[in-house]
């Protein structure tokens, strides 16, 4: 398994993910690990936004709703008045 050592992070920072982790009764490292996990696992917006284009592309658009509605109000059908 690979390391991480992330250098510079500010005091506040760091006493902030030592809180969360405690709240999450976990140690600091399995916190971060989870999180790092979590966060490279996640869908970008560009990808997600490149999944939605995908779907559209293979999607073939129906008839228009409000056609269909029109159709029907405007033919008889055979119906009676009331």
């Amino acid at each position: 398994m690979g390391q991480v050592l992330v250098r510079n992070l500010e005091d506040s920072v760091v006493e902030r993910l030592k809180s969360k982790a405690a709240d999450a009764n976990k140690s600091l490292e399995q916190y971060l690990r989870d999180l790092l996990t979590q966060s490279a696992q996640s869908v970008s917006d560009d990808e997600l936004l490149a999944i939605a284009q995908r779907v559209r592309a293979q999607v073939k658009p129906g008839p228009d709703p409000a056609d269909i509605i029109r159709e029907d109000r405007d033919t008889d059908h055979g119906r009676s008045p009331l």
